[in-house]
């Protein structure tokens, strides 16, 4: 049995055992969300209601949680730790390699770690640490989008050398031996939606010690009810901590803390010895804002030039957030390899009817996007949508990790590492892009300067919640970038495009959302490869206004748990 499905059995069980005769908080709220403020109740109740101390309860079925009442890490007071190596502001930043340079970070740093997947990654300063050796560098905090590819690169490398105690990021990936070592209790995990991540970091090389965002109301990250450790016997022992909210302008938001570091360790093209950088296209999602946001920053340079050949216009980091500088002696490293492949005289694909039906779902949802639209696609169904443009339209495709104006799968020959999408799959920009870091990204996301966003979904209900990050006992990889761009639903329109039912027949149109969500009342159009319904999610009302050729309305009854109305003017589905 996996550690995820272990976890999130555990999690389940906990929950639904709390949740008998919890009062409702408000009359608008649905019976998902009761559940997991019973649950928050509870846990807030045992974890941090009794000072330092610990307490053991037991959930249904004889599983024992023992929890501790210890704050986690990303809503602690603590600013910065005592054990950051001593920053010499005199003489040259230019060290002669990274082991020299990493030589005096002491063990319990909090390492703020560059890249998203393996683009951008510090592999020759992580490659030194490594080097160090658990008896020399150990118990270390990690900060990161994610956490590297298991046996290839990143913070992997770290984790599967028994030299990291805890990592704070948004995704976990497909790496079983940190699932192993989480489950386990060797490795501590808390998630943090990818936007807010960025923010965290951005407001503590800022200055400011919190901010309010709509990002992850009403979900497992507001009742901090997600399992941040275990021990070796299974148990959970720390999760993480509901937020503080406040109301502005009739809306709720979530108070994150900042993110400070002892060390930030990343990757530039171009560095001169003064410490000024140029970063390539995508390399530069977290980099700037980690320098800003810890108290020594070293920086591992492909080029390193004298001070002065850099034009001031092409500086992305100014030198005063860099503190040493090392070559680079790693390769950059691709984690996923996509190309398309052009040639005469290639014989057309004969379509399955799994790829038709995703084809039709697709069709529809690019009739949402219309010409000159910003947009952000979710993996999957959504990315088909652009190939169904009319000739001559144009739509801005916007990736969360730092790109608008994002292009096709690159040729064999025009591969550049630099230039990936939110998938970690290598892609190509096109004429008119830009390239910005992550908390520039998701601002145009929260600010809602996107037109649309198009997910896929695991469930959506008639009230528009979605959810498409978890299923318990099967999928719990994090959250990524879904909470933040589900933020803003009033300014960027949330479509849904997803196969009508999941693959054991059951509808994924719910009238109430068994998993956890995503967001709460945000979708407004949802396009499956049977009909099209869209939602007034004020009101918590579904209707269905347009059906696929030879489907009728009793079949799409027949296969939708939501209750639903059907518009006076139904309209076929093109």
């Amino acid at each position: 049995m996996s550690c995820y499905r272990i976890l999130q059995g555990v999690l389940a069980r906990f929950c639904a055992d709390r949740m008998a005769g919890v009062a409702v908080r408000t009359a608008r709220q649905t019976a998902p969300v009761l559940a997991r403020q019973s649950c928050s109740r509870q846990l807030q109740s045992v974890v941090f209601g009794v000072g330092s101390m610990s307490g053991t309860t037991r959930g249904p079925s004889g599983i024992r949680l023992k929890l501790n009442c210890n704050r986690s890490f990303s809503q602690s007071t603590r600013w910065r730790s005592a054990v950051a190596p001593e920053v010499n502001r005199g003489g040259s930043k230019l060290w002669k390699s990274a082991d020299e340079a990493v030589a005096d970070i002491k063990s319990g740093s909090v390492i703020l770690s560059s890249g998203f997947g393996l683009c951008g990654v510090a592999s020759t300063l992580i490659a030194a640490l490594r080097n160090r050796g658990p008896e020399s560098l150990h118990s270390l905090t990690c900060v990161s989008n994610n956490a590297g590819a298991e046996g290839r690169g990143g913070l992997a490398l770290l984790t599967e050398n028994g030299q990291v105690d805890r990592m704070i990021m948004s995704y976990l990936g497909p790496n079983k031996k940190l699932e192993r070592q989480y489950l386990t209790g060797k490795i501590a995990v808390e998630l943090c939606p990818q936007g807010t991540l960025a923010e965290r970091i951005r407001a503590a090389g800022s200055g400011i010690p919190a901010f309010f965002t709509p990002t992850g109301g009403q979900t497992l990250v507001h009742d901090g009810a997600i399992p941040v450790r275990f021990d070796a016997d299974g148990n959970v022992v720390e999760v993480g901590k509901p937020r503080e909210t406040r109301i502005f302008n009739g809306r709720r938001y979530l108070m994150e803390t900042a993110l400070h570091g002892d060390v930030a360790i990343l990757r530039a093209w171009k560095v001169d010895k003064a410490g000024n950088c140029v970063f390539r296209y995508t390399t530069k999602s977290f980099a700037p804002l980690m320098a800003k946001a810890a108290k020594l920053a070293i920086v591992e340079a492909e080029n390193i030039v004298e001070v002065g050949e850099i034009d001031p216009n092409d500086v992305a980091l100014p030198g005063i957030f860099i503190d040493r500088i090392v070559p680079a002696t790693q390769s950059s490293l691709i984690e996923i390899l996509k190309t398309r492949w052009v040639g005469e005289g290639k014989e057309p694909r004969v379509k399955g009817e799994a790829q038709i039906r995703r084809d039709r779902i697709a069709r529809r949802a690019a009739k949402e996007l219309k010409d000159g639209f910003y947009v952000n696609l979710g993996v999957g169904i959504p990315t088909l949508a652009p190939s169904f443009l009319p000739p001559g339209q144009q739509v801005w495709i916007q990736s969360e990790n730092g790109i608008l104006g994002m292009g096709d799968y690159p040729l064999p020959e025009a591969v550049d590492p630099d230039i990936i999408n939110a998938g970690k799959e290598t892609t190509t920009l096109v004429p008119g892009a830009a390239t910005f870091d992550s908390s520039e990204s998701f601002s145009m996301i929260r600010g809602g300067h996107v037109d649309v966003s198009i997910l896929g979904a695991l469930q959506v209900s008639a009230a528009g919640d979605l959810a498409n990050y978890m299923i318990p006992g099967k999928v719990f990889k994090g959250m990524g970038g879904a909470m933040d761009l589900v933020s803003n639903p009033d300014s960027t329109k949330i479509v849904v495009a997803t196969e009508h039912v999941a693959k054991d027949g059951t509808s994924k149109v719910v009238q109430t959302c068994s998993l956890p969500l995503t967001g709460a009342r945000v979708v407004s159009t949802v396009i499956t490869d049977l009909c099209v319904f869209q939602v007034d999610r004020k009101r918590g009302i579904l209707t269905l206004t347009e059906v696929a050729p030879g489907v009728d309305v009793e079949e799409v009854r027949s296969k939708t748990d939501a209750s639903f109305t059907v518009a006076d003017d139904l309209t076929l589905m093109e």
